[in-house]
């Protein structure tokens, strides 16, 4: 009987590799350091919520009546995926770099002020 493969420590919640691989026609075992997918890190209703979406061809209107929840609710989502694959929120980083060329133009700070905001945002 399969499981459902635990990606973190029950002990330490660090997260955890796959070292052997068995075939059960054959009693063939590999034993390495295994990487698993970055999918695998996601939740159960993640991966839902990612064929979903997949099977609606992205279109975020099919999505909203599938599952039966708002506009802003299916952005959410996808930010929270995007977040846990370990990419960075483009549209806040487009919306900090944003506030921060408002600061400079309205004179609130400098250029080398700006430059090291942006710096220190990931935005150059």
């Amino acid at each position: 009987m399969a499981h459902t493969l635990i990606t973190n420590c029950p002990i330490c919640q660090n997260t955890l590799t796959v070292s052997k691989l068995h075939c059960h026609s054959c009693n063939t075992v590999i034993e390495n350091d295994f990487e698993l997918s970055k999918f695998t890190l996601l939740s159960q209703e993640q991966l839902q919520f990612i064929e979903t979406f997949l099977l609606c061809r992205g279109n975020i209107k099919e999505v909203e009546k599938e599952l039966g929840i708002s506009y802003p609710t299916v952005r959410g989502k996808l930010n929270d995926i995007i977040q846990a694959l370990g990419h960075k929120d483009r549209e806040k980083s487009q919306v900090d770099e944003s506030r921060i060329v408002g600061m400079l133009e309205r004179g609130e700070i400098t250029p080398d002020e700006a430059i090291k905001m942006l710096k220190n945002k990931g935005g150059i």
